[in-house]
């Protein structure tokens, strides 16, 4: 006897590029306030991402992952999140993270390689900072996971990775215990078309990465990366199953990589320049504003004092990072132990002379 087993996954989309509704929304759109700030915080990491790259160009930061096409996507998981949720980042989260509490100041350390800028995220200390080493998160994400269900905790944690990294080991092992195990974790695979210089489908073969969840036991959901409704009511529909103790979910949000992978990437190697002009047409962020518009949520007048008023917020923050004295050169080995090993202390006291002015 044969038996033939069939598995769905989503695929969910509310606007067009114009940002013309294509269907009927769903209810978080009757909620106006929800919906400005959700564009305010685009905008302001749109605004933060431009500074931090000309910081880069000028030797004023260091080796900074673009947020460019990500905002909304980025912007949704932080206003689903409830603040007694954990959120497991990954490098191009900046739009969630400015959400969960974290300071312009604190990203403008952390990417100008001072490690006070993980320290200072204080309103929502439970967070993860950020996980430069790919798809590791997920292995943190669903231990936390698996406490929280020990524990029997009304709360979830989001993850979030590239498209790349969902074909390493990781994350597959992540999925198949979150499964198994029925945790209250979130995936959220950010499908931008590239691993730095890979396309999407020389990555993996299979059709979409939602499927993926399918191995692990778990619903796969595809979102328009770009469309700010669907990724909202597939993160809150996920966060909602978790809460309620249904186990995990993956949600597949398609969007493209504006920017290079990173300030040391140059992306006109291996993409052509009409590729990119129709990422452009896709964008997210316009895509939102065009909608308000429509819905007379917003204007120019409006938008005019948004652009001015995230300048300010940024290079107020900006003056604050390049004015704060750096660490001593000490505090390289001082927050690695407890109590400093034998082998370290030598090299403490070296630094110690260095940094009064006398001889190694």
């Amino acid at each position: 006897m044969k038996q033939r087993h069939n598995f769905t996954v989503v695929s969910s989309r509310y606007l067009d590029e114009a940002g013309l509704p294509l269907d009927a929304l769903p209810e978080l759109a009757s909620d106006s306030a929800r919906l400005l700030d959700a564009y305010r915080n685009m905008v302001l990491a749109r605004t933060l991402d431009q500074k931090i790259i000309a910081l880069q160009r000028t030797g004023k930061c260091g080796t900074y992952p673009s947020v460019l096409g990500h905002e909304v996507i980025g912007t949704a998981v932080g206003q689903g999140m409830g603040h007694h949720d954990v959120f497991v980042p990954y490098y191009r989260d900046q739009a969630t993270q400015l959400i969960r509490g974290v300071t312009i100041v604190d990203l403008l350390l952390y990417w100008g390689g001072d490690e006070r800028g993980s320290a200072g995220w204080e309103r929502c200390p439970q967070d993860l900072p950020v996980a430069v080493p790919i798809a590791t998160q997920c292995c943190h994400a669903v231990g936390i996971a698996a406490a929280m269900r020990i524990r029997d905790e009304k709360r979830a944690v989001v993850v979030t990775l590239g498209d790349g990294a969902s074909s390493k080991g990781d994350f597959l092992e992540s999925l198949n215990l979150a499964g198994a195990w029925h945790l209250p974790v979130v995936f959220v695979v950010v499908n931008n078309q590239w691993a730095i210089s890979t396309r999407r489908g020389l990555q993996t073969g299979s059709e979409t990465i939602a499927q993926k969840a399918i191995s692990g036991g778990l619903p796969g959901h595809i979102v328009d990366g770009n469309d700010y409704f669907a990724v909202s009511e597939a993160v809150d529909h996920s966060l909602d199953r978790a809460h309620g103790g249904k186990g995990a979910s993956l949600i597949e949000a398609v969007t493209y990589r504006l920017g290079d992978h990173t300030t040391a990437d140059d992306a006109t190697r291996y993409r052509s320049a009409e590729e990119l002009k129709a990422a452009w047409e896709r964008d997210g962020v316009k895509r939102f504003q065009s909608y308000l518009h429509q819905a007379g949520l917003w204007d120019a007048s409006q938008e005019k004092d948004l652009q001015a008023h995230c300048k300010d917020m940024v290079d107020k923050a900006v003056h604050v990072y390049l004015e704060t004295s750096p660490e001593p050169p000490t505090a390289m080995v001082d927050y690695l132990f407890e109590t400093l090993p034998t082998a370290l202390a030598g090299q403490r006291e070296r630094l110690a002379r260095i940094r009064q002015g006398g001889a190694a």
